[in-house]
């Protein structure tokens, strides 16, 4: 799906609910495919839990995992409802995880970006805990997609009409109870009420919409999942794996 002219900052509203994909279309603009410098040196020593085990939370909002000192750092833009980007996580990171991440290679953060409208609910929920099960959840959410679909189906077809006048928390706070995100995550080690408060919270839904534009305007993020190598876009073609780990080696990893 094409995010670039449908993405409505204030208050998350989307134009449509769109299901089928999350990438842009080939014909349409796109970033020009980067080839980043070659970077060297050496990736340190690993924590007694592995590189993977080190995971902080960015300057920049994102979740990093790995260490912070590698010499290629792999940013993704992704969505917890994007097909694409479930199959990135299914297929690419467990590789990419295992290769490079955990050898210091490679740091690699996700940057929530919000393409549908129920993706708020998902996203506030899924970073309720912070660090702690960030990208347990994360997995766990893009593994859960085949669930979730189904029961977006079953909503009244009035249901968007229903919350469009509640305010962007209260919708989300709609989307994470009528999709089950709260009782999901509740399983997951996040009280129901503490996933109520985080579904509440107006500085962590306006610090998303900052961190989107920021991504919008930095990188010209209009797909998912979007790819930045070495603060380069790694370009339309490079949201797969297959074509993702030839420019992490061209990079120097």
């Amino acid at each position: 799906m094409t995010i670039k002219n449908r993405l409505l900052l204030t208050g998350f509203a989307m134009a449509a609910l769109t299901l089928a994909g999350c990438q842009k279309k080939a014909d349409e603009s796109a970033a020009t495919p980067a080839t980043p410098a070659a970077s060297s040196g050496p990736v340190g020593t690993a924590p007694a839990g592995g590189w993977s085990s080190e995971v902080s939370q960015t300057a920049d909002g994102g979740y990093l995992m790995g260490n912070p000192n590698a010499p290629v750092k792999l940013i993704e833009y992704g969505s917890r409802t994007c097909p694409h980007c479930a199959k990135f996580t299914e297929e690419g990171f467990p590789e990419l995880k295992s290769k490079y991440i955990d050898t210091g290679k490679v740091s690699y953060e996700f940057r929530d970006f919000a393409i549908h409208p129920m993706d708020p609910a998902a996203i506030l929920l899924g970073q309720c805990n912070g660090t702690a099960t960030f990208f347990p959840i994360l997995e766990q959410m893009m593994a859960d997609q085949p669930n979730v679909f189904p029961k977006i189906d079953k909503l009244p077809a009035n249901f968007q009409q229903q919350i469009a006048n509640k305010t962007p928390n209260e919708q989300a706070a709609a989307w994470g109870e009528q999709l089950g995100y709260v009782q999901f995550v509740g399983q997951r080690g996040v009280p129901e009420a503490k996933a109520k408060a985080c579904l509440a919270d107006p500085k962590a839904l306006d610090a998303l919409s900052k961190r989107m534009q920021d991504g919008v305007s930095r990188y010209n993020v209009s797909f998912t999942p979007f790819f930045v190598v070495n603060d380069k876009p790694a370009g339309d073609t490079a949201t797969v794996w297959s074509a993702l780990e030839p420019i992490l080696k061209g990079a120097g990893a």
